[in-house]
């Protein structure tokens, strides 16, 4: 644990959280190391420990510590990745499907992480932590698609901002069971954990803010479509909890209603890929718009489709 520091809230703050509190006013720390801290009990208002969300006023003494980072035991690996684009603030992946971003208690030594320790050789952020060195967000296990990850923390923060603001362009491709009456359409339905099955998501109130406009680019004979989907928040499974609440879950989704149709193909994994990104370089302020080509399984299951 690092020394503890003490922080007055000035008088210019009248209510905000804590944790955006301390980040403006210690950039040198990232909000989620500030986040950590919090997690661990080393934070506290006017001496009493206090929570991530809890919101603090002009007048009172914040004091903080920060853990120490454990480094874990993970090694470098030669696993090949399909690199969009690379330059020394970053890069940007074409994820394949199947493959598991961030090591975990149930992973192998075959994640992104293990393979990015040996692509950039210690050329990653660290404000991720050991297990996820430079990863500014995230993708499904059977998600493919684009990924983008900082090499410095420069990069890591502003990158990080964009995908907060949602100043940046996500758009998604999706194959889902039946055609929508409409050819276009926004969903905002709020986001949670479902209460009895906690590894699903579902909407409804109590949740966060989600939206996602979506499209339909291509009909199959009225049992299957090709929707893109534009998302202007980043919550779990966003995509696909929301086009099940549509009527529409995507192909091989079970998790999300999904079910086998003998007239469609049944796809080995969720038909879902990360295919357009539009976000500001970090350093340069240069615009990548970057597309990310269907993968194999998606141009196999688009065949099978046209068929119909």
């Amino acid at each position: 644990m690092s020394n503890p520091t003490t922080y007055i809230v000035p008088a210019t703050i009248r209510r905000e959280r804590a944790d955006k509190v301390l980040a403006q006013a210690f950039p040198e720390h990232s909000r989620a190391a500030i986040q950590r801290a919090m997690e661990a009990g080393l934070v506290k208002a006017d001496g009493k420990v206090i929570a991530q969300s809890q919101e603090v006023r002009a007048g009172q003494m914040l004091e903080f510590a920060l853990p120490e980072t454990v480094a874990a035991e993970l090694k470098a690996v030669d696993i090949p990745l399909d690199v969009i684009f690379e330059d020394k603030h970053l890069i940007v992946l074409n994820k394949a499907a199947g493959m598991v971003v961030h090591p975990g208690t149930d992973t192998g030594e075959d994640t992104m992480v293990h393979a990015l320790l040996a692509h950039c050789a210690g050329g990653l952020s660290g404000i991720g932590g050991v297990e996820r060195p430079g990863i500014v967000h995230r993708l499904d296990k059977e998600t493919s698609g684009l990924l983008v990850v900082a090499k410095n923390d420069a990069a890591h923060r502003a990158l990080a901002d964009q995908f907060a603001s949602r100043t940046l362009t996500k758009e998604y491709v999706a194959f889902v069971a039946g055609v929508p009456q409409a050819d276009t359409g926004t969903i905002n339905s709020a986001i949670s954990r479902h209460p009895v099955h906690r590894h699903r998501m579902t909407v409804g109130e109590g949740g966060r803010p989600s939206r996602t406009d979506w499209t339909v680019e291509q009909k199959f004979a009225g049992q299957a479509a090709l929707l893109r989907c534009r998302i202007h928040t980043g919550r779990t499974h966003q995509i696909r909890v929301h086009l099940k609440s549509l009527g529409h879950p995507i192909l091989g989704d079970a998790t999300y209603g999904w079910k086998p149709n003998p007239a469609l193909p049944v796809p080995a994994r969720v038909m879902l890929h990360a295919e357009h990104l539009v976000f500001a370089h970090p350093v340069s302020g240069k615009v990548m718009d970057l597309h990310a080509p269907l993968p194999k399984d998606f141009r196999q299951v688009l065949a099978a489709l046209r068929k119909l």
